[in-house]
Order: structure tokens, then C-alpha cells, then sequence
């Protein structure tokens, strides 16, 4: 088989290194080489069978071929024709153009009136448009190709565009500079300087166009970007709403004792749930609760438990039948991928005695009036983990002055500015600083503390309950 070699420049790049196939060419592979002046080159190896004829070809630089590679010895040719539209109303000019424009590898199309020009560019996508300004026979001023100019540059996509005239006029050539032509070439045209002119503004508008979408995709991203705000700013609207709802608008309360709940939101909405229900006269049920996650799935998730509390609990379900069923109920609506850590209590007034169960909660403090406190901890895990968790009952004898807090982690995991948290060491010092404090006072004073800590930055919901016993 005969063996040859080229170096080929990118303006003369000939049809079998363009679109080898339709030359009888097949092409056996490809890479790339760097000779001794560090020029990396393209390197191309065509064969023609029918000849044997085979063509080691070297391409500087790259300029029609994108090379991608398809593994680690192998690379596949992507070939990326340059698209020409041609304009002009004699049909020899046509013939020559795209004589010459398809020996250097172009792709053309030709349109011989205004009208088919218009609807040409707004159908299909070129690279370039080479246009006369003279259309009809019996005129020169160019005057219907400035016009045509003005109707192009209303055309969202325009491709670049070169003049071609044979009665140019340095009036008539800042007039199509202005209407946004890019460069003009004067007939009869010397066939390198078209290629050249045709070379740098088809790379221009190529750059232009890039430029241009990469701006377009850019706001499009800022827009899907504010659409995603105002979405997520709406669920959190809405999951605020149905947190709400959830708590209670007024607390029921039990001679000889009083109740007070507070919740104070965060930016973002979490899953904080309390709640007092009144059985009878002489019994209360309190419970405080916090889905893990946040936003309007652990709202929802949180209205599920609020209905099951609220459907459940009652005097003869004793605090650990009630996180059993809750338990079984949570765990058939999430499927093991969320969880709620919740506290239920019943307050027999008369005795003065709160059973209780913990559900993976933060252990409420029972602080005795000499400022001794103990943690309400008995029971068992989350709820929503293990359907067949088991749970115990813990109970506490009260005692006049006593206080009994129930809060979420929010308050304790609310963090200053150097990122400590308040904690439950505070939490208890505040406690016993002002044991002798109003249920409301205390739930105000706690909430101001821990405001004043966090700056008044809440990264967390932060819900609190108190019940204070009175004095005899």
C-alpha cells in the first residue's frame, strides 16, 4: 500500500479530511503528536482501499474536527460542518460561491430573494450569512439590502453577516456597518481575501453565539433559582401554617396547678409539636414532641401524630399502651426514614402523681422547690424506628412549688455566636434560679435567656411547656 504524508493548514483543509466517507476515504484512526517545535498536532490516518492508498494526514490547528475520547487508545471523529448561507440574485455569483466555499469544506445554501432569505434564517441555523444589498436589476444604492439588514437585526438568532457589493460606497458601507454587518466585501471578490474575511467572522460568531447562550442558560439558571426560592418560601408558608394549627389555642388548666406553652419558630420550619388535653375534671394529658427534619414533610408528619394523640389518648390507655400504638401508627406512614421523639404524660390532680413514658425525648426536669430537681427518662426509643418497640412507664410524685419543664432541643442546641450551645447546664442553672417563678413567667424567662444567648438567631424550633404546682 502507498504511504503519504501531510501537514495540513486549517484554510486549506480539503474535502477528505472534512467528510473523508464521501470521498471514498475510510479513516483507521486518530490521535494527536507533538513534533520538536511543541506544536501539538492533529494527527488523522485515512486509507483508500479501492487505491490502496494510505494517508498519514497532520492538522494544524484544530479547526472542523472535535476529537472525543471513546476510551484510553481510541478516538472517535465528531465532524462539525460550517454552515454558509449565500444570497445573491445571479445565478452565476450563486455557482461560484458555492463552487469555492465547498472546496474548503463549507456547507452552503443559496436564496436568491429577500423574502426566501428571511425565511430561511428564522427556519434553520447558519454560521454566516453572505448576502448582496442589491437585488432588484435596476438599481445600485443598496437602499432594499439595508433594509433587509434592519429586518435581520430584529431576528432573535442571527447568524454574522458579510456584504458582498460591486457598487460599495463609503456611505453605503458605514450605513451596513451600523445595521450590525460585520465585515464587506467588494465584487469582484479575490478568492483569499474572502476566505480570510469568511475564516475570522465565522470564529467571531461562533464566540459571539457562545457568549450569547451562556448568558441566556445563566439567567435561565437565575430564574429557575428564584422560581426554587419562591417554591421552597411557599412550603415553608405552608408548613408554618400547619404547625400552627397544631398547637393549641388555649391550654386547659386544673385547680391547684398551672400551665403554660410557648413556641417560638425558626427561620426554617421544624417538626415541634405540645399539646394539654383535658379528660376530665380531675385529669390532663401533656405531651411534647419533635419530628426529625424539617420543613412541610415533617409538618405533615407532625399533624399525623397530632391526630393520632388526639384520637388515642384517653384516661384507660395508660402513657405506655399510647407511644406503642403512636409507635406502630408512625412507623406504617414513614417506612423507616423519619422518626419523632415524644414525651406523654397524665396528671391525676388530686394525687399530685404524673405517669409518664419518654420516647427518645429530651428528659423533661421536675424541680423541687429547695432547688433538687431529678429527669423524667423512663421509657424507650424514638417512635417510627421499630414496630415492635417496647416501652416502659416512669412515674413522679409532686409536690407543692414544684416545676416540671418539658422543651425540645431547640432550646438547649440554640448557639452563640462562636458556635456554643446554651445547654442543659444553663437550662438547669436558670431553672434553679427562678424555681419559685409563675409557669408563664418561667417559660417567658427561659425563652428570653436563650434569645439573648443566640442573639436572637434560632436555628432550631424552640417549644416549651411548664407545669407549676401551687402552693397549699
Amino acid at each position: 500500500m502507498q504511504e503519504e504524508t501531510h501537514v495540513v493548514q486549517p484554510l486549506h483543509l480539503c474535502p477528505f479530511i472534512v467528510a473523508p466517507q464521501r470521498c471514498g476515504w475510510e479513516m483507521s484512526e486518530i490521535g494527536t503528536a507533538i513534533p520538536a517545535n511543541g506544536r501539538e498536532l492533529i494527527l488523522l490516518v485515512l486509507q483508500r482501499p479501492a487505491i490502496h492508498v494510505r494517508q498519514t494526514v497532520y492538522i494544524r490547528p484544530q479547526r472542523k474536527l472535535e476529537c472525543y475520547l471513546a476510551g484510553r487508545e481510541r478516538y472517535k471523529m465528531v465532524t462539525t460542518p460550517t454552515r454558509i448561507l449565500i444570497a445573491d440574485d445571479q445565478p452565476d455569483v450563486l455557482n461560484a460561491l458555492r463552487l469555492l466555499l465547498k472546496a474548503q469544506g463549507y456547507e452552503t445554501e443559496a436564496v436568491t430573494t429577500p423574502a426566501e432569505l428571511l425565511r430561511t434564517v428564522e427556519e434553520r441555523e447558519f454560521d454566516l450569512l453572505l448576502m448582496d444589498l442589491n437585488y432588484a436589476r435596476d438599481t445600485t444604492s443598496g437602499r432594499e439590502g439595508l433594509e433587509l439588514l434592519n429586518r435581520l437585526k430584529e431576528l432573535e438568532d442571527a447568524p454574522v453577516i458579510v456584504v458582498m457589493t460591486g457598487w460599495a460606497t463609503v456611505g453605503l458601507a458605514v450605513e451596513a456597518m451600523q445595521c450590525g454587518v460585520a465585515d464587506f466585501v467588494e465584487k469582484p471578490w479575490t478568492n483569499a481575501r474572502l476566505l480570510e474575511i469568511l475564516e475570522k467572522q465565522i470564529e467571531l460568531g461562533r464566540a459571539r453565539r457562545a457568549s450569547r447562550r451562556r448568558i441566556e442558560q445563566e439567567s435561565q439558571s437565575q430564574k429557575e433559582m428564584v422560581l426554587q426560592f419562591h417554591h421552597q418560601e411557599q412550603e415553608v408558608a405552608e408548613a408554618r401554617s400547619i404547625q400552627q394549627g397544631l398547637l393549641p389555642i388555649s391550654i386547659p388548666q386544673q385547680p391547684g396547678y398551672e400551665i403554660a406553652g410557648a413556641w417560638q419558630p425558626a427561620q426554617t420550619v421544624g417538626g415541634d409539636y405540645y399539646d394539654v388535653l383535658a379528660f376530665d375534671e380531675a385529669t390532663l394529658g401533656l405531651c411534647i414532641a419533635d419530628v426529625a427534619g424539617k420543613g412541610l414533610p415533617a409538618a405533615l408528619l407532625m399533624s399525623n401524630l397530632q391526630a393520632g394523640v388526639r384520637g388515642l389518648a384517653s384516661t384507660s390507655l395508660p402513657p405506655d399502651g399510647l407511644c406503642a400504638r403512636l409507635n406502630l401508627l408512625v412507623c406504617q406512614n414513614t417506612g423507616g426514614d423519619r422518626f419523632i421523639t415524644f414525651f406523654y404524660a397524665q396528671l391525676d390532680g388530686p394525687a399530685r402523681r404524673l405517669s409518664y413514658t419518654n420516647a427518645g425525648h429530651n428528659a423533661p426536669v421536675l424541680l423541687h422547690r429547695d432547688g433538687a430537681y431529678e429527669r423524667l427518662q423512663a421509657g424507650g426509643g424514638v417512635l417510627g424506628v421499630l414496630p415492635d418497640q417496647k416501652f416502659a412507664m416512669g412515674a413522679a410524685q409532686l409536690a407543692p412549688g414544684d416545676r416540671v419543664v418539658f422543651f425540645t432541643d431547640g432550646v438547649t442546641e440554640s448557639c452563640d455566636a462562636g458556635g456554643d450551645e446554651f445547654g442543659e447546664a444553663r437550662l438547669l442553672q436558670l431553672l434553679q434560679e427562678h424555681r419559685a417563678a409563675s409557669a408563664s413567667q418561667l417559660q417567658e424567662r427561659i425563652l428570653a435567656s436563650v434569645c439573648e444567648f443566640s442573639r436572637g438567631h434560632w436555628r432550631d424550633d424552640a417549644t416549651l411547656l411548664v407545669l407549676a404546682v401551687g402552693e397549699e
